[in-house]
């Protein structure tokens, strides 16, 4: 389970060093009109973004492959032989 993980996050943390590579190979940054302050900001602000999307991502997998959303399912039926779901 790890290992797909680790190349998810690898290969986001790619493309977003591609893209800003890109843009500065453009003077992309030039035209957004920032200074060094703001593009610091809107690399931190890109990074921990990504970084929680991919994080959460990874939980929601994780929770899927790891059976605990069927126990979840599963707990909130109501028992087979009981009319009113109470138990006994």
């Amino acid at each position: 389970m790890s290992r797909w993980v680790w190349s998810f996050t690898l290969s986001c943390v790619g493309l977003l060093v591609f893209v800003y590579l890109a843009l500065w190979a453009f003077n992309g940054f030039h035209g957004l009109g920032l200074d060094l302050t703001g593009i610091i900001a809107l690399t931190a602000g890109t990074i921990v973004t990504a970084g929680l999307g991919v994080g959460l991502m990874a939980l929601v997998f994780y929770s899927d492959r790891s059976g605990q959303d069927d126990r979840v399912r599963d707990a909130g039926r109501s028992p087979p032989n009981t009319p009113d779901g109470r138990g006994s």
